[in-house]
């Protein structure tokens, strides 16, 4: 199986070349508690037996400042692939990507639209806020991936910019935060059911997700993944550890995804664990 971890963190001990300046400007308590930087993350793949994984640059310890994450991409770009952060309302966003991406070799953008907490504010009015427009535009030119994390409530503002720009490659952090209250046949799940009419929107599952559902009253977590897999389709399903933000090795975040996979097919899983992912930063690539 070759894996493809679509969501890693790494945080420097070294605070004078990389200073902390976390959005919202509360630092996230698991880059405190368990901070783990480029070295240990490559340890830990290594462990897990992971070939690839996604670098997700931590805004909630480096707000906009990339730095780290682009000098781990630059030392490790075998191995690696970077999502960077900007400030999607700045009148110098785009700018500020495009040097991220066509300077310092970044494969995606990340979007914090909503995360359950009070700590990071809302960017504007979301994702369709009309400051965000060049943005978009840019990405969907450049088919590059753009990672958001929302709640599925926030699926009718996506929808707004998909509508604008139907090609683009999104990719839901956290499965979206699917709404699974009140158990079977969970109609709420259709706020991101309307999503899957855009082939470019994929859902990430990680353990915050799996956590969220496994804790929601009378849901029943293989049958919202399996629900979500039949919207959505195999082929747009992938994983991430959210390691170390999430606890526990590597390995063992690993372990559990997998594992509540028995439904899927050899085929589907291999595109989940890793070939989904390939083909989405692959192609991002190869466009630039």
């Amino acid at each position: 199986m070759d894996y493809f971890d679509t969501h890693t963190h790494a945080i420097s001990p070294d605070t004078t070349a990389y200073p902390p300046a976390p959005l919202g400007g509360t630092r996230s308590a698991w880059s405190q508690d368990r901070p783990v930087d480029i070295d240990g993350l490559l340890r830990a793949l290594d462990d897990a037996g992971v070939e690839r994984a996604a670098l997700v640059h931590a805004s909630t310890v480096y707000g906009f400042d990339n730095s780290y994450a682009a000098d781990a991409l630059a030392a490790h770009s075998d191995r690696l692939v970077g999502v960077c952060a900007v400030d999607f309302l700045s009148e110098t966003a785009v700018d500020d990507l495009r040097g991220w991406v066509e300077d310092r070799g970044f494969s995606g953008v990340r979007i914090r639209v909503s995360d359950g907490t009070t700590k990071v504010p809302t960017p504007g009015s979301g994702v369709s806020d009309e400051r965000m427009t060049k943005v978009w535009e840019y990405v969907a030119v450049q088919r590059l991936p753009v990672c958001i994390q929302m709640h599925s409530k926030d699926a009718p503002k996506l929808l707004e910019v998909l509508e604008d720009h139907p090609g683009l490659t999104v990719l839901l952090d956290h499965l979206g935060r699917p709404n699974a209250a009140g158990g079977a046949p969970y109609p709420l799940l259709d706020e991101l059911g309307r999503l899957a009419a855009y082939s470019g929107v994929h859902l990430k599952i990680t353990p915050p997700a799996l956590k969220r559902l496994d804790e929601t009253p009378e849901a029943d977590t293989s049958e919202v993944l399996e629900r979500l897999v039949d919207i959505f389709g195999a082929r747009r399903i992938m994983w991430g550890s959210n390691f170390p933000a999430s606890a526990g090795t590597l390995a063992g975040l690993r372990d559990d995804i997998e594992g509540r996979l028995g439904f899927l097919d050899e085929d589907a899983l291999a595109g989940v664990l890793g070939g989904n992912a390939g083909r989405i930063y692959d192609a991002a690539t190869v466009a630039r």
